[in-house]
């Protein structure tokens, strides 16, 4: 497993994984429930969709949106065991142990943090066509 300073070395030198940032829908629902209750939610996923040995659909089963976590992890190369293994040294084809899936929600975590947040006063009340549902 890799140091998480030098997978961010390695991730800021790329231009595909730089490109991500948080929507406007994904940017409040952090701000509204906060870093921390977003953490634990990440814990979950990574349980669920990337610790068993063979996760279903691997390598397309992190949505580019919809979540803060799901961006956070193709940001930081978290989304399959591919990545996994070819950014942060972790094998795939077994299950993750405990400190696997810590540096996992460790590294999304780090980048959540570093994302800038859309400001408290910014709703949609005022511009019903702001955001459609598709």
């Amino acid at each position: 497993m890799r140091d998480l300073d030098a997978v961010f070395d390695a991730l800021a030198k790329s231009a595909f994984r730089r490109r991500f940032a948080l929507g406007v829908r994904e940017g409040r629902y952090l701000r509204e429930r906060g870093v921390e209750t977003v953490v634990a939610q990440a814990h979950e996923l990574i349980a669920k969709r990337l610790a068993p040995q063979a996760p279903l659909n691997d390598g397309k089963q992190t949505p580019f949106r919809g979540h803060p976590v799901f961006i956070a992890q193709h940001a930081t190369a978290t989304c399959c065991r591919t990545c996994l293994a070819k950014w942060h040294g972790i094998a795939a084809g077994k299950v993750l142990d405990d400190a696997e899936r810590r540096h996992v929600v460790d590294a999304i975590e780090r980048w959540l943090r570093a994302q800038p947040m859309p400001p408290a006063a910014e709703t949609t009340e005022d511009n019903p066509q702001r955001e459609l549902p598709f």
